[in-house]
């Protein structure tokens, strides 16, 4: 058996868990770890520019949350559901991936009615996907009215162990500030730290943005039930690196440049891509790449990253990346520290 789930749990306290994002988003805190020296340093995020020079390239994941949480009325009983939009099967039918909660309330055929009005109904059609239930949505106008109806009624989808309601900041603190290609339905946290005055900062410094897509679904979140992780399935996401991305990023490389990767969303659509040369090949498509150790990295040697969950998926790239061990390290000053955790939480910067 190769690594194993249980090396990647530990005790994280629950106040831990930042319910709200920092004041500003570049004075989160941000830790730096430096792989070569193996050396721990505590700063603030405005702080990360000092850490690049010219032509250095920051890779951005520009993908855009949409409001995919909706309420509804089951017909007859009008129990309410919560309704999570996963993933768009087909326009014209209006068919759509979802998850449900309360799931065991809903069968095939139940309708469900949203809105005060009830002017948008959706039809169960399928129960038995892996990743919960499949909706038709029953509208009689247009697909950018539907779409448009969808955005009204949708709530910003933070994640579940927010047990506070969405707030209207949520709308805007949920999406990091060069968010473009709606279609997530998480945002890629390690994006949210930048402001625009650090990424003018860094404009001026010299430094290359690169931009790709990687559309947050299920697959960066899916809990890992395997003991052993070569047995895990990641759920795909729709990935886009352009020509423009892919000549900046080649360009760097070509030059000995560093490439950061911001977040892991951004890490898994570069490493999805790469040539038999160890270049970026530009590519549209899917991917359901899954990162753990032993993996060696072909495109970026810098990363940020939020600090994340036990057992995640998203712990297991970083533990790749920055080595296990020393990963375990920063964890435990972490939580001394006392450090914030998970969607709205601190940053760390692998050097």
């Amino acid at each position: 058996m190769g690594m194993k789930l249980s090396k990647f749990n530990f005790k994280l306290p629950d106040n831990l868990l930042a319910e709200y994002p920092a004041a500003h988003r570049d004075e989160s805190r941000l830790m730096v770890l430096n792989r070569e020296k193996h050396t721990i340093e505590h700063k603030t995020f405005k702080d990360l520019i000092d850490y690049f020079e010219e032509d250095d390239v920051l890779v951005l994941n520009n993908t855009k949350v949409f409001p995919a949480r909706l309420f509804g009325n089951k017909e007859k009983t009008g129990a309410r559901i919560e309704v999570f939009l996963l993933r768009e099967l087909n326009t014209e039918t209006r068919l759509w991936d979802v998850l449900v909660d309360p799931a065991r309330k809903i069968r095939i055929g139940n309708k469900l009615y949203f809105g005060a009005d009830e002017s948008l109904v959706a039809e169960v059609i399928d129960n038995t996907t892996s990743r919960g239930r499949t909706l038709r949505f029953l509208f009689d106008g247009p697909y950018d009215e539907f779409r448009s109806k969808l955005n009204e009624l949708g709530e910003t989808p933070l994640p579940k162990y927010i047990k506070r309601d969405v707030e209207p900041e949520d709308a805007e603190r949920y999406q990091t500030i060069f968010a473009k290609n709606e279609g997530a339905v998480a945002a890629p946290t390690a994006g949210l730290h930048f402001s625009k005055h650090l990424l003018k900062r860094l404009e001026i410094k010299g430094v290359n943005f690169a931009e790709v897509t990687l559309h947050v679904g299920l697959g960066t979140f899916s809990p890992v039930e395997v003991e052993d992780l070569s047995k895990h399935k990641m759920d795909s996401e729709e990935i886009i690196i352009d020509e423009i991305a892919e000549r900046i990023i080649n360009s760097g490389i070509q030059n000995k440049r560093r490439i950061c990767a911001v977040g892991t969303t951004a890490m898994r659509a570069l490493e999805s891509s790469v040539s038999s040369s160890g270049t970026l090949n530009a590519y549209s498509g899917w991917t359901n790449k899954f990162i753990f150790p032993p993996y060696d990295f072909s495109i970026a040697n810098m990363m940020v990253t939020n600090f994340h969950t036990p057992k995640s998926t998203l712990l297991m790239m970083v533990s790749a990346f920055a080595g296990h061990e020393f990963i375990k390290e920063a964890y435990e000053e972490a939580v001394k520290e006392k450090y914030r955790f998970y969607t709205y939480g601190d940053a760390m910067l692998i050097l």
